[in-house]
């Protein structure tokens, strides 16, 4: 059986149409196929591929910690280089009081760990998430999750959970006493990129301060410089009681972490003792390829990059079928008539060579999300080949 075979035979699928591309080699915004197949990665992986896929430093350092061990044992227990540099290095990014990171796999279990913080640390019961959100599909995380396609069929799930509108103003007072914390992507990202404006954040972490709750921002696509900024909280002048990362984080090993202070997240250690426990989280080569990640956003300043190139997408990506094209820095959505319409663009897109995506709550919509090394070369050659998708589509 070749590779195709066997991954439809012995892989979970989860849908019946899977894209069914098959790679041997990735390396910068590139994907190489076996057959000399070519295709520019313009989602980075789904948010992940920040740095660019095989970044050499972050290579270097996974090489590095592999010379040296790998899992040694749970979470928190013994001092390993890779988490205690890497937690370092994150807090230097942060403002004050985030001083205090608990290491993970991935943003689905850092959402869950957020919420076990909040309801700990409050004392309880209730959560307000935002209509059209995405913070995974965990048990927890999905309970949180704001559109009923994909929350129905694993109901009931956890209780206690209500919605809002992001950045809806008049839903701010149904945030009160028995709220434990307020879950909010600081830009909606499977909504199709929504953005609030800064007045309602600033609005939102009033409110939060005066009933107690506390704010969770869920960065695990935004974070990372995807927008322009190292955090995407930056640009609205807030800060989070709990910050959630992930995705970007890794350099493409899997990892993700929350973020609070020191105080909150000491309840941890009492009633119960190992209140939160992970086996693999904070695993030292996923730490060691996160701490290169952010050497590289900031030693080879493509986060100050990020505005520049994204205007030049914009700049270029013009189109009589192009009703709207919403971004914060690098995460985008180019919106189309419909999915009937997009989607055989997106199809022959990828037959072109370059790889966009849906978003799962905004159908009408092309995701575009390269790693932020991005060449403006390539950026040209990416565009034209997307509008000639588009001429192809719709001739």
């Amino acid at each position: 059986m070749n590779n195709r075979q066997l991954f439809l035979s012995h892989l979970a699928q989860t849908t019946d149409f899977p894209l069914m591309i098959e790679i041997e080699k990735a390396e910068g915004v590139w994907l190489y196929g076996p057959k000399g197949e070519k295709y520019m990665d313009l989602i980075s992986g789904i948010g992940v591929s920040n740095v660019g896929h095989r970044h050499p430093r972050v290579i270097q350092a996974i090489q590095h910690q592999l010379n040296h061990y790998l899992h040694l044992m749970v979470y928190g227990e013994y001092v390993q280089s890779p988490q205690a540099k890497l937690a370092k290095a994150l807090v230097d990014t942060l403002p004050e009081p985030l001083d205090n990171v608990y290491l993970v796999n991935s943003g689905s279990e850092a959402i869950e760990g957020a919420l076990k913080l909040a309801k700990r640390y409050t004392g309880r019961p209730e959560v307000v998430s935002c209509i059209n959100a995405y913070h995974g599909s965990s048990h927890g995380a999905l309970s949180i999750g704001g559109n009923e396609v994909f929350k129905r069929a694993y109901r009931p799930l956890v209780p206690g959970v209500s919605t809002i509108v992001y950045g809806g103003f008049a839903d701010l007072n149904r945030i009160n006493r028995q709220t434990a914390a307020v879950v909010v992507e600081t830009i909606q990202g499977e909504a199709g990129i929504r953005i609030a404006c800064t007045e309602y954040f600033q609005a939102l972490r009033t409110r939060c301060d005066e009933v107690g709750a506390l704010l969770i921002l869920d960065e695990i696509q935004a974070g990372f410089g995807r927008t322009g900024k190292f955090w995407a909280f930056e640009h609205f002048g807030i800060i989070p009681d709990i910050l959630v990362c992930a995705k970007g984080m890794g350099g493409g090993m899997p990892i993700g972490a929350f973020i609070s202070s020191k105080e909150r997240m000491s309840v941890f250690k009492n009633n119960p003792l190992l209140g939160h426990i992970t086996t693999f989280g904070g695993h030292p080569v996923s730490a060691a390829a996160s701490l290169a990640t952010i050497e590289i956003l900031k030693e080879e300043s493509l986060i100050e990059q990020v505005e520049q190139k994204a205007a030049l997408i914009k700049k270029q990506l013009i189109h009589p079928k192009i009703k709207a094209i919403r971004n914060k820095g690098l995460m985008m959505a180019v919106e189309f008539e419909s999915f009937k319409s997009l989607k055989p663009i997106i199809d022959r897109a990828i037959e072109l060579g370059v790889i966009t995506d849906w978003f799962l709550f905004c159908d009408d919509s092309m995701r575009i999300a390269p790693p932020l090394t991005i060449t403006e070369r390539e950026i040209n050659e990416a565009v034209a080949r997307i509008i000639q998708a588009i001429e192809d589509s719709t001739n």
